[in-house]
């Protein structure tokens, strides 16, 4: 990929680039967890996007995205929303620079990688962060990650227009091999966890769907969340989010008025704590535990958030009781994407051969399935 996406930046723009690399991530366990200020447990993979890029002596922007074959260009001072929609997560990092006083010329970059886009793992924050930390390094803005993080984040948010959370920045940018990170959504305070799975990878089984419900039903559950804080906030006035609520606070102050919102709420607070003792199986290298946990986080997922589908649903009741599978669940917002499993590394190709068909006889789509190993974060290649 480096030697691939270098030679297509020479061909296009004749200057020797600066190349960086920032991967895709999975989300272990802790699902709806964020924006309920609890934790969450990411990890960066080994499937990354790649930005090849050079500075320019005018304040014009050239792009090209091998993927699509297109081209893109503008200047820094007339940047806007672009309808080719993949620069924007670029040219939104340079919008933030702008907004923070930071000035830089143009330059030239050409941007290819490996993360499957749509799968659910994160190809757009991947190349933000990747752009966020070219042009940190090619301008010398010493900026920290951390920064990067935040600016990404903030472009997503901003001019793509997509109100996500921190996480799938966080683990692009902070990502470390053979390990998880137990990120604290409230203060952004993390810590790494090792996630060492010996004969263990992850295989990660795409639906090849995604329902229309995704984000319309996202919002109805934060709004559930938010009922639930705010009936238990009138007896405890210091509760701010789930985070600081018990599952006897949502017995006492919730379950009496709306049996659903308890529902949701509790699925939430049962999923901190269960990230919480996730990550002590972690310590103990007890991955036998992590993976009836994440079984037990979907069915949550699936029966209690209601976020699932009946897709996610046959892949994960397809591998239940297979030895070879240690633990599986949804990952990532619902209705679609992918289903996360730790699978012995020499049953996968009999799995996915086994799984294929009966999908396609259940629901009429086909499989896709990747191997993704736990990597370090963003970083320079070349």
């Amino acid at each position: 990929m480096i030697d691939s996406v270098s030679k297509v930046f020479h061909d296009k723009f004749s200057a020797e680039p600066l190349i960086v690399r920032s991967p895709g991530r999975v989300n272990i366990i802790g699902e709806h967890t964020d924006y309920n200020e609890g934790f969450v447990l990411p990890a960066a993979i080994d499937k990354a996007i790649y930005v090849a890029i050079s500075k320019r002596n005018d304040d014009v922007i050239k792009l090209y995205a091998v993927d699509f074959k297109e081209d893109f260009q503008c200047t820094i001072s007339t940047i806007q929303y672009s309808e080719q929609h993949w620069p924007n997560y670029i040219i939104g990092i340079v919008d933030q620079l702008k907004k923070k006083g930071i000035e830089i010329t143009g330059f030239n970059a050409v941007i290819d990688g490996d993360v499957p886009v749509g799968a659910g793992l994160s190809s757009s924050a991947a190349l933000e962060c990747a752009v966020g930390f070219a042009l940190n390094e090619l301008f010398d803005l010493k900026l920290s990650r951390l920064d990067l993080v935040k600016m990404a984040q903030k472009s997503e948010n901003e001019f793509v227009g997509l109100q996500c959370g921190i996480m799938d920045m966080f683990a692009s940018m902070f990502g470390k091999n053979e390990h998880a990170i137990r990120l604290d959504c409230r203060s952004l305070e993390y810590e790494y966890e090792p996630l060492q799975l010996g004969n263990l990878k992850i295989l990660l089984l795409n639906t090849n769907i995604k329902h229309s419900l995704s984000s319309s039903e996202y919002n109805v559950r934060r709004q559930q969340c938010e009922q639930g804080v705010a009936w238990v906030k009138e007896y405890h006035p210091n509760v701010k989010s789930l985070r600081d609520v018990t599952a006897t606070m949502l017995d006492e102050f919730v379950l009496p008025k709306d049996k659903l919102i308890y529902k949701r709420c509790r699925f939430v607070v049962d999923e901190i704590e269960r990230l919480l003792q996730a990550c002590v199986h972690l310590q103990q290298n007890d991955i036998k535990s992590l993976g009836e946990k994440m079984f037990r986080t979907h069915d949550g997922l699936s029966k209690e958030y209601e976020v699932s589908c009946k897709e996610l649903d046959f892949l994960v009741d397809a591998v239940r009781n297979n030895p070879a599978v240690t633990g599986a669940r949804m990952m990532g917002g619902g209705f679609g994407g992918c289903t996360i499993n730790l699978v012995q590394a020499d049953a996968i190709d009999g799995l996915i051969a086994q799984l294929s068909p009966l999908y396609h006889q259940a629901t009429g789509l086909n499989l896709t399935a990747y191997v993704a190993q736990i990597e370090n974060g963003t970083s320079i290649v070349q």
